[in-house]
């Protein structure tokens, strides 16, 4: 069990989501804001970061945007569907932009390709999230 969930679970307020698919989500975009931040370092770290210029500032842009969703999720005790579906819609965007864009990389950075996989399980998780939401 992680953290998330452990903290979740010991929320004493009714939760709005199933307490296993936001524990995955909240972890995985607070790894991918961990990835994403370690993949703009290294882009400007390599000989040509001019030619990364899009990557790294999609690089920043997903690693605000997985914080801001990471914490947003994390507070349970006054969430409503109408705060958690716009953060968490705009953050699964975000990744998959950042992830096609760190794809085009992949071969030539490694650091692009794991930045990718760690982009698309947090897509996948706000998506299964998003899945759970009741319709607005």
């Amino acid at each position: 069990m992680t953290h998330a969930l452990a903290m979740i679970r010991t929320n004493p307020t009714a939760l709005v989501l199933d307490p296993e698919v936001l524990a995955r989500c909240v972890d995985a975009c607070f790894d991918c804001a961990q990835s994403c931040t370690a993949c703009a370092d290294a882009c400007l770290g390599e000989s040509d970061p001019a030619s990364l210029v899009r990557c790294i500032s999609l690089d920043l842009d997903c690693a605000d945007v997985c914080v801001a969703a990471g914490r947003v999720l994390s507070r349970e005790t006054a969430a409503t569907q109408n705060t958690i579906r716009p953060v968490v819609e705009a953050c699964a965007r975000l990744c998959g932009m950042c992830a096609d864009e760190c794809g085009r990389h992949a071969e030539m950075h490694e650091h692009c390709r794991v930045c990718e996989e760690a982009c698309r399980q947090c897509e996948g998780a706000c998506g299964q999230l998003l899945e759970s939401l009741r319709p607005l």
